[in-house]
């Protein structure tokens, strides 16, 4: 995964709007460099080793980075660090995941989540008595990967249908995710070790829990391990599929209708179980009956007849699916598809409100075309009567000049050279470019957030009873600016999840 520039500055604004501009420093080094030793940290930063060392406990305490470890046959083991980016993300989405959970589960549940979205990392214990902080946990076992080439290749092939069951993890941040990932039966529960002093002796001055965090972060030195503590973590993954599920279900309801939008969800309920074990391209297969007798459990699908449920299913699957004679009849949604409709969608949108009308009629032109157009067939392929020709080329040039659209000039020689410009529409890269707009989007709404409530405080800092006359007046302006802002930054979200983590 390629880091985009305003997606490394947006994530660097979240890690300092939450623990500040040291352990900030640490996680930028991490995100522009991929992965770095203790050592190699504290030269980058220029901070001291202490100073290092804290603010990696911190972003370890609260998942934004995962030490590891390469498969070395001959040496000593040096710890590695790697930054996870998408956690970092994923802390502007709390209220998402917190309102996932008073959706479907109970408030209990909801507290329990609250307190490990924001501490982090907690042993039973600490859930149970609603502990505020866990400081003094703030470590993790680290994977060991078998050592990587000098520069990560592609993955391996694979057969055609396993390719659309699970992803390969391609890159070091997944490896070592996938590394990192405890057993089944304790899923969501990191080990840590606790024994050992970094230096090789005991230190008279310092607490276990601070112990313990400090043999654990030495890399350099041997040390056992005797007692092992369980951590929970919010289980951030699950989050994001049932989100991605939120979105495919939506995505159908605005293009087909709402029918459809109750069976989809249906199929994707009823495979939840599934899902768990593998990231699909496409739904789990099921049985007509067992989609319907799924459908007709929602009250908004017990007035649809099985016969309806079939028709939908044959616009929301693909007819084409291969199926074995004695096979049963079942469907799989495409929700590869979905999300790639939507993604146009959202794009065809940002060109529409930027650019106007007839720039959105040729970009849909050449996004559907996949293919190089000149630039002479684009006017006569889009039909504007009120574009005049010479209009079209100023049109498709502010697009390329804003990289949303790619350009090649072709030259044809013969009794006469010429040459004619040709355009088209290279989604890898111009999606790409569209996230990172988003980041920058993001970045900027999260700073105008935080200045207006830094231009308020004396407001907000006031007790409610001396919010009077002025003062009530000014504190109902900040509560409309930043419920607006909130608003935006949480619907802005929603597209960067389209194109990064769905």
């Amino acid at each position: 995964m390629t880091l985009t520039q305003y997606g490394i500055k947006y994530a660097v604004h979240i890690i300092t709007s939450n623990f500040g501009n040291l352990v900030a420093k640490v996680c930028e080094s991490l995100l522009r460099r991929r992965h770095l030793s203790l050592k190699q940290l504290i030269g980058f930063t220029e901070l001291t080793p202490q100073q290092v060392k804290n603010s990696l406990l911190i972003l370890i305490q609260h998942n934004c980075v995962q030490p590891f470890s390469f498969d070395q046959s001959e040496g000593p083991k040096v710890t590695q660090y790697i930054a996870l980016f998408d956690n970092i993300i994923h802390r502007g989405r709390f209220a998402k995941f917190l309102a996932v959970v008073s959706q479907e589960l109970d408030t209990d549940r909801e507290l329990i989540l609250k307190d490990l979205l924001e501490n982090g990392r907690l042993t039973l214990k600490q859930i149970i008595e609603g502990a505020e902080s866990s400081k003094s946990q703030g470590d993790s076992a680290e994977p060991v990967l078998e050592q990587a080439t000098k520069q990560e290749g592609p993955a391996k092939k694979r057969g055609a249908k396993s390719a659309k069951m699970v992803e390969v993890p391609e890159t070091i941040e997944q490896r070592v995710i996938a590394a990192a990932a405890p057993p089944e039966a304790i899923r969501f529960s990191i080990m840590i070790d606790s024994e050992a002093d970094a230096c090789g002796g005991k230190s008279d001055n310092m607490s276990v829990g601070e112990k313990r965090k400090h043999a654990t972060l030495e890399f350099d030195a041997e040390f056992g391990s005797k007692d092992e503590v369980v951590l929970w973590r919010a289980n951030f993954e699950e989050f994001i599929r049932c989100l991605r599920h939120k979105a495919c279900v939506e995505n159908v309801r605005a293009r087909l209708d709402d029918e459809a939008a109750v069976v989809l969800r249906a199929m994707l309920k009823a495979t939840r179980t599934a899902e768990k074990k593998v990231k699909t391209e496409n739904s789990v297969p099921l049985s007509l009956n067992t989609i319907y007798e799924e459908v007709i459990n929602s009250e908004a699908g017990r007035s649809l007849t099985v016969g309806r449920v079939r028709d939908l299913l044959s616009v929301l699957c693909d007819s084409s699916q291969e199926r074995d004679v004695d096979e049963d009849e079942s469907y799989s949604a495409d929700l590869k598809k979905i999300l790639e409709l939507a993604q146009d969608d959202e794009v065809e949108s940002i060109v529409l409100k930027r650019y106007g009308k007839d720039a959105y009629t040729m970009f849909r032109i050449l996004s559907l075309a996949g293919r190089p157009i000149e630039t002479d067939k684009i006017s006569d392929m889009s039909q504007l009567s009120l574009v005049e020709k010479n209009e079209t080329p100023k049109i498709l040039y502010n697009l390329w000049k804003d990289d949303y659209l790619h350009m090649e000039r072709l030259v044809v020689t013969g009794a006469r050279q010429s040459q004619f410009l040709v355009w088209r529409v290279d989604k890898p890269i111009i999606w790409k470019h569209v996230l990172d707009e988003m980041f920058h989007t993001a970045l900027n709404l999260s700073l105008r957030l935080a200045c207006e409530e830094e231009r308020f405080k004396e407001i907000t800092d006031l007790p409610a009873h001396k919010l009077l006359g002025e003062m009530a007046k000014q504190w109902q302006l900040y509560r409309n600016v930043i419920l607006v802002l909130q608003a935006s930054l949480l619907k802005l979200d929603d597209a960067l999840m389209l194109f990064h983590d769905f």
